[in-house]
């Protein structure tokens, strides 16, 4: 079977400005322009010397000093990548040009409340803005999104993420110390990509949680997410599996009336270096529709740094006209912001107590 899953790229050239030049920009902003042959007309940091760094290893044309310095020299059609962590992030749309194209890291802010405030200086400034929820357009989510949209594996009733991984946290300082770690930073990823395939659910139960011998805020969850009496989607995250690599998992399992898919998510596993991919659905045989058999398909790319294209593509797609359809923009990530905040008021307030019963 053929399955489309590579992201068309735009047909016109939006040069990239980069603001923010941390160890996401090195190690998956910039390969992914590379690769797709984007051009980054230039970058800037708060450490100016780490802009100077990225600028020498993929030949950037320009260093700025500032956000002004950059807006002010960047081409009129020049797409903008915010790359800073999320308290930074209004202070940086405003000083950006009206009905620019920006693409915003994730999170969309570190709370509901600073979700919708991104939301409303861009709309106030008329942005054509997106948050980089590169997962959407990971090789596997696409080629598992066009197996159900094209209903292959029939009506999708089970969605399941399951990540149980040794996380090396110590690699990530400026989120390690976050209030709201291991949902707002890692799960939002799933809680995203969950509602592009099934839209925002009925309500959310959640509970995150801390390790005994760490000081991280929260490095476990379980997540689940009504749609409804007959759709099971359940979110499950530990990345304190310190026990070797046998028994560790990092899957996204998506069943259907007539088929099944499975994607391992090998980045997560032996992180930073990962491990391959593997994708496989599951049809029935033609001898014996009772039965099933799986294929695995070899697909190029993955989550790092590929996924990155899909994400910028999007985006310059639409603002030339192409795509009729922006597909993480700030407005549809609101939802799954609110999931996320909706997470956070159900592991606070618990369940129903033993007593109450």
């Amino acid at each position: 079977m053929n399955i489309p899953y590579k992201p068309l790229l735009p047909q016109t050239e939006q040069p990239i400005v980069i603001i923010g030049a941390s160890g996401i920009v090195k190690d998956a902003h910039l390969p992914a322009y590379e690769m797709a042959g984007f051009k980054v007309f230039g970058i800037t940091n708060r450490t100016i010397s780490k802009a100077y760094d990225l600028q020498k290893q993929f030949k950037i044309d320009h260093v700025f000093e500032s956000v002004a310095d950059a807006v002010k020299n960047a081409p009129s059609n020049a797409v903008y990548d915010i790359t800073v962590l999320p308290d930074q992030y209004i202070e940086i749309l405003e000083q950006l040009p009206d009905g620019a194209a920006v693409l915003i890291q994730k999170p969309m802010g570190n709370d509901l409340a600073q979700a919708r405030e991104i939301v409303a200086v861009c709309e106030r400034k008329n942005l054509v803005a997106a948050i980089n929820f590169q997962l959407r357009f990971a090789s596997f989510v696409s080629a598992a999104r066009y197996l159900i949209d094209q209903g292959i594996i029939g009506e999708l009733y089970d969605l399941e993420f399951k990540v149980t991984v040794n996380t090396p946290w110590e690699l990530f300082p400026l989120i390690k110390e976050h209030p709201r770690l291991e949902i707002l930073f890692h799960s939002v990823h799933y809680i995203d990509c969950i509602r592009s395939f099934l839209g925002n659910p009925k309500s959310v139960m959640a509970k995150t949680a801390k390790h005994p011998l760490k000081k991280l805020s929260s490095s476990r969850s379980t997540i689940i997410l009504d749609y409804g009496e007959d759709k099971h989607v359940v979110i499950n995250t530990n990345h304190d599996h310190h026990f070797g690599p046998k028994h560790e998992e990092s899957y996204i399992k998506w069943e259907g009336t007539k088929g099944a898919v499975k994607a391992k998510m090998g980045l997560l596993m032996n992180y930073p270096d990962g491990l391959p991919d593997v994708f496989e659905y599951a049809l029935p045989k033609k001898d014996n529709e009772k039965e099933y058999e799986w294929t695995e398909v070899k697909l190029e790319g993955s989550w790092f740094p590929e996924a990155f294209i899909g994400a910028m593509s999007n985006l310059m797609r639409y603002k030339e006209g192409s795509d009729s359809t922006l597909s993480a923009s700030v407005q549809d990530v609101l939802g799954t912001m609110k999931v996320v905040e909706a997470c956070y008021v159900s592991s606070k307030n618990g369940g129903i107590s033993f007593d109450e019963v």
